[in-house]
């Protein structure tokens, strides 16, 4: 008995001496307090960057990371996305604000970019003029309405007076409710117009067109005063899509970019006589009224004369992948902030392919946090979905070749 109990004031004496002393179970407790209070405001700091990371990066602001979003990235290369474009007409899936809504947000939810951008198409505003389109799946854009003349531009309607929440009411319910959706998800909301010359090229020529030959020839009877009818329709085009993107401004866009789908048509002669002008006509009025939103201009087959690009009054030029991306910085200068450049066909190749990529292009754009990558063109058709995120990912990962 004895024994017993020396070996259990023993036990009670070791036990004693190894219990921590109620001072050291209150700084244990203050300092775990203190590590998950640090660890929550780091988390919200990080939360609060990632909702306008894409914003700031835009407006030419060096930011933590490399921001992402792709061209196209709502699109055909997504099996959700096919079960609506196999089964809807695209002006139905652009125009009906539930399935636009959907389709915006698909890739998003599946990828994590950083912005959502709506589903809709470029020509979208041309009935505001009285401009008929239609988008025939297999054939593309196809227009109806003749504009070869003065006469033809004068009978369009007047641009200044377009209301579009009359004209085109679905597009406020598609962005106000896009715009609820990208506060949720902690991200940006990007809206976009496409550029005068652009719209100018597909009503002209009616539908796509290999040599724009009736453009341009109305771009040559512009030249020798013929005809005043390329600059007046470039005039109404640039004054509706300028209100236009302005309109989907007020409806939540946080971004606006301007889409020159058709600079691959141009000379630098041309480019700078026809479509720079109607281009910087739009812009300018998105930024005098709304001068914080930044403007981001994507010439598509513009990098030949990416030197008269730098006063587009654009905050952001988009580069496309036929130029290397060290060498158009070294163009534009290192006060024009740059959008791109990856090839979009990459996304065919191996995951290891498509992240030493994305390491070169933000490696020539001057480093993480230094541009906004995006492709040189959309996703195509047929890109594997996994590569997408493979791309996303590496982009958000990577912070230099010293970290």
């Amino acid at each position: 008995m004895k024994i017993l109990a020396t070996i259990s004031i023993s036990l009670l004496a070791t036990t004693t001496a190894f219990a921590p002393h109620p001072s050291t179970r209150a700084f244990t407790a203050l300092h775990s307090t203190t590590e998950a209070s640090i660890a929550s405001t780091a988390n919200d700091e990080v939360n609060a960057s990632n909702r306008d990371i894409l914003v700031r990066c835009a407006s030419g602001k060096q930011v933590e990371r490399t921001p992402v979003w792709l061209m196209r990235q709502a699109g055909r290369y997504m099996s959700a996305f096919r079960q609506y474009s196999d089964k809807y007409p695209f002006r139905e899936r652009s125009e009906t604000p539930s399935m636009a809504i959907e389709l915006s947000l698909q890739c998003h939810r599946a990828y994590g970019m950083d912005g959502i951008i709506m589903f809709s198409d470029i020509l979208t505003p041309l009935p505001t003029l009285g401009i008929d389109f239609d988008v025939v799946k297999g054939i593309g854009p196809v227009i109806t309405t003749e504009v070869r003349s003065v006469e033809d531009v004068n009978k369009l309607k007047d641009a200044e007076c377009v209301n579009f929440d009359d004209t085109l009411p679905f597009i406020r319910e598609i962005l106000s409710s896009l715009a609820k959706e990208a506060e949720d998800a902690n991200t940006s909301l990007i809206g976009f117009v496409g550029a005068p010359f652009t719209l100018a090229a597909y009503t002209i020529e009616g539908k796509s067109s290999k040599h724009c030959l009736r453009t341009k020839k109305m771009m040559m009877a512009d030249e020798n005063r013929s005809s005043k009818a390329m600059s007046l329709f470039l005039d109404k085009l640039a004054t509706m899509i300028g209100n236009y993107g302005c309109h989907q401004i007020e409806c939540g866009a946080q971004v606006i970019q301007v889409f020159e789908s058709w600079a691959h048509q141009l000379s630098p002669k041309q480019f700078e006589a026809f479509a720079k002008p109607a281009a910087q006509k739009a812009i300018r009025i998105m930024k005098q009224k709304y001068p914080d939103v930044p403007v981001i201009y994507f010439a598509n087959g513009g990098s030949s004369y990416l030197e008269l690009q730098r006063d587009m009054g654009a905050d952001m030029i988009a580069v496309d992948w036929s130029v290397d991306m060290a060498q158009a910085r070294e163009i534009l200068g290192p006060n024009i902030p740059v959008s791109g450049n990856i090839d979009p066909t990459i996304l065919f190749g191996t995951k290891e392919q498509i992240e030493q990529a994305v390491r070169d292009c933000i490696d020539k754009a001057g480093g993480p946090g230094k541009h906004l990558l995006n492709l040189g063109h959309g996703v195509m058709q047929g890109t594997p979905e996994e590569a997408v995120g493979w791309l996303v990912d590496e982009c958000k990962r990577y912070r230099g070749k010293d970290a």
